[in-house]
């Protein structure tokens, strides 16, 4: 990439972000949008705006993101949003420190190192203006790289002390969060699979009450065997479509009849796609189906229930204390029978896989493991093919038809500035639905669970595919005669690529943060969806609020991605210091940007209390130790002798991660009993607690007691302790 296409990239980027944030101020005044730019703040009953929509300027929502405090956001969006700021502030601070002591210091270094020119450069050659500013201009022998071997020592101390404030801080935040007065159902109860096979004569749940009840007498309140509703479930699915049917052709039926009195009641064939079939009145065909799908779904829980009772079970306490203690200990010598784990929240549980055994939970796990493998592996193919083809001497190579073309001076600049990035950008877009779902393949209970395991592979899979790949891919395919005939040379190849590359993720990083950000702010593509979706699909109160439904973070992708972007900037930031600026532009305006959707716009899916910040520590950690190897790989390939003063860097990393592990990932595994002892404000109603977690297709229709004597158990003292 020539300098004319960096400053192409560069600029256009920040214009189309200026655009849109100005686009967003003039389409958040209007009322009609409030839905797409305040939906947290409307659906926790707030005004959408204080002070009115006029009073709206292009940086108010600056100011009101910078006021806002950590309480702000847990109570807007949880404690879970709160620890991904935590996250952005720890990767702030880092480039921000880091950047203090290496943009003063390495910069004029290699500036005024005159030994080599145009050898090692951050753009094949082309790109001058910042070639004299990388480590690569420095010559191979001098002293001056004595000045990056401190840099490198200085970034990794700096990350050592962010990364062990961060983890007090979080840990902070858990506690506060486990000990609030507050009655919480998941605090109340535990998770329980592998459970034994039932001797004769007993059923199901009076085995479990018998085990518990002898175990924890006092506390022990109620169980719940988990039921295979894969059936009861369908039913029920298909009982809520037809009363949206039916909410929709009364809503249709009362507008027509506002418009014309003698209008008539909708209809529709009861054939393939309403196309073919019988005629029918749909508000009388539907009431029928809701009748018929009642009594259908009646039947089918109580055989549920009855019949369908799996090897696991929710298992009610009437003290928090209790509940975290059983959590937390092992219920018996054989460790795959009476597995016991913490709760999740109702609204997290995965029911198809609580009953799930051990073993094939293990094997499933392994199983998913080799899938990833795979996946990243064959990856590679088409992202480093992806990576050489989107640099334009090797598009000509492969392509000559196209060369006219990019010898135009306009298409050239513009295509180099963003071909590569876009094709990167869309080619990664396909792959976090699928990592999720691998992730729930491998039976883990819960959706926060799942999300960490997908934001893991996804994680491992960005720093593997496309920053080691896009590093080589362009370098492999341009050398690959020379590498065929002297193997050895890889490595002087690595050497050359990585400052090569410096440009390829200078512009990667600058699109991601101002366009990505530009359009996550604007909402653009949410708020034309909305519109249409209102305008041409919704006729019910219920479809019109399904619409504008903002989602959550999405924790899946967001992490891994800006993972991404700490793991290149870090990777860089000796190689070619002025990156540490486009880091530090990143994650300050996403800190910024990003507080004002979760104070306004995202609504959570679920609550883990943090239990996200070991993984996500644990892939900071590992993209420091990718950092170090990478430099000690590089001051090797360049022959410096006092290389080996960089080998203590891992195994210090290494050291530091276990004395973390060890004295703070406990308390995120299981809740400590000091923390939880603390009083509730009231005497939590367990009845309430316990029915939390009946899924809704067991507790649609009759709510009566007996409906689930077959599934449910009631073994409790009267008095419930208050902690």
């Amino acid at each position: 990439m020539d300098f004319p296409s960096f400053l192409t990239s560069l600029a256009t980027s920040f214009i189309l972000f200026m655009i849109l944030m100005f686009l967003f101020t003039w389409l958040s005044r209007k009322s009609g949008n409030a839905e797409v730019y305040y939906p947290n703040r409307i659906l926790k009953g707030m005004n959408p705006v204080e002070g009115g929509y006029m009073t709206r300027n292009p940086f108010a929502w600056m100011r009101e993101a910078i006021s806002s405090s950590e309480t702000d956001i847990i109570n807007m969006s949880g404690v879970d949003t709160a620890v991904y700021f935590v996250f952005l502030a720890t990767a702030l601070g880092i480039f921000v420190f880091s950047g203090i002591v290496l943009l003063p210091v390495l910069l004029p270094v290699a500036a005024t190192d005159h030994t080599i020119r145009a050898v090692n450069t951050t753009s094949k050659g082309t790109f001058n203006e910042l070639d004299n500013l990388s480590m690569g201009q420095v010559g191979n022998a001098g002293a001056r790289l004595w000045a990056f071997i401190v840099a490198t020592y200085w970034v990794s101390i700096v990350s050592y002390f962010f990364l062990w404030k961060a983890y007090q801080h979080v840990a902070e935040l858990r506690a506060k969060a486990l000990m609030s007065p507050e009655v919480r159902a998941d605090q109340f109860a535990i998770l329980v699979r592998d459970i034994p096979s039932v001797s004769e004569g007993q059923s199901k749940k009076e085995q479990i009450d018998s085990y518990f009840s002898a175990i924890y007498p006092e506390t022990f309140y109620r169980s719940m065997v988990v039921t295979d509703n894969k059936k009861v479930n369908k039913i029920y699915e298909e009982l809520e479509g037809y009363k949206k049917k039916l909410e929709r052709a009364e809503a249709i039926y009362a507008e027509s009849k506002n418009t014309n009195p003698d209008a008539l009641k909708s209809s529709h064939k009861t054939g393939f796609l309403g196309i073919i079939g019988e005629k029918v009145d749909s508000i009388e065909f539907y009431n029928d189906k809701i009748k018929e799908l009642i009594e259908k779904l009646e039947a089918e829980q109580k055989l549920t229930l009855k019949e369908k009772q799996q090897s696991s079970a929710l298992v009610f306490f009437n003290s928090r204390v209790a509940a975290a203690s059983a959590s937390q200990n092992l219920h018996a010598p054989i460790v795959d029978t009476w597995t016991v784990m913490v709760a999740p929240e109702p609204r997290q549980l995965i029911w198809t896989n609580l009953s799930k055994k051990f073993y094939e939970r293990i094997i499933r796990q392994y199983v998913v493991y080799v899938v990833v493998f795979l996946t990243i592996f064959f990856y590679i193919i088409p992202i480093g093919f992806i990576s050489a083809l989107t640099t334009l001497d090797n598009l000509v190579k492969m392509l000559p038809f196209l060369k006219p073309v990019v010898k135009l001076m306009v298409i050239k600049t513009v295509l180099e500035a963003y071909l590569p990035q876009l094709a990167l950008i869309i080619f990664l877009a396909l792959l976090p639905k699928f990592l999720l779902f691998l992730s729930k393949a491998e039976g883990i209970p819960s959706e926060s669970h799942a999300t960490r395991a997908a934001s893991g592979k996804f994680f491992y899979f960005t720093v593997l595919d496309v920053f080691i790949v896009v590093t080589l891919g362009g370098t492999l395919f341009t050398s690959f005669k020379s590498i065929e005939h002297d193997p050895n040379s890889i490595f002087g190849v690595l050497a050359k690529s990585l400052p090569q590359n410096a440009t390829f993720f200078l512009t990667f990083v600058a699109l991601k943060f101002f366009v990505g950000y530009g359009l996550e702010l604007s909402r653009i593509v949410p708020l034309i969806i909305f519109h249409l979706k209102k305008k041409y699909l919704c006729k019910t109160e219920a479809e019109i609020k399904e619409a504008w439904a903002p989602g959550d973070l999405g924790y899946a992708t967001r992490f891994p991605n800006d993972m991404l972007i700490m793991t290149i900037v870090l990777c860089y930031s000796v190689i070619s210091p002025i990156i540490i600026l486009f880091g530090v532009a990143y994650f300050g305006l996403g800190w910024l940007l990003l507080r004002n959707q979760a104070l306004k716009v995202y609504v959570p899916s679920f609550e883990s209390y943090g239990r996200m910040w070991p993984h996500i520590y644990t892939r900071m950690i590992a993209t420091l130790i990718l950092y170090q190897v990478t430099m000690l790989g590089y001051f090797g390939v360049k022959k410096f002798k006092p290389t080996p003063v960089l080998f203590p860097l891992p195994i210090i990393s290494l050291i530091f991660a276990f004395i973390c592990q060890k004295k703070f990932r406990r308390f995120f595994i299981s809740p400590a009993l000091e923390v939880v002892s603390h009083e509730l404000k009231e005497v939590p109603n367990m009845e309430i607690v316990y029915r939390s977690f009946i899924p809704p297709c067991l507790s649609a229709g009759k709510p009566d007691e007996h409906q689930f004597e077959d599934a449910l158990s009631h073994v409790s003292k009267p008095g419930s302790s208050s902690v």
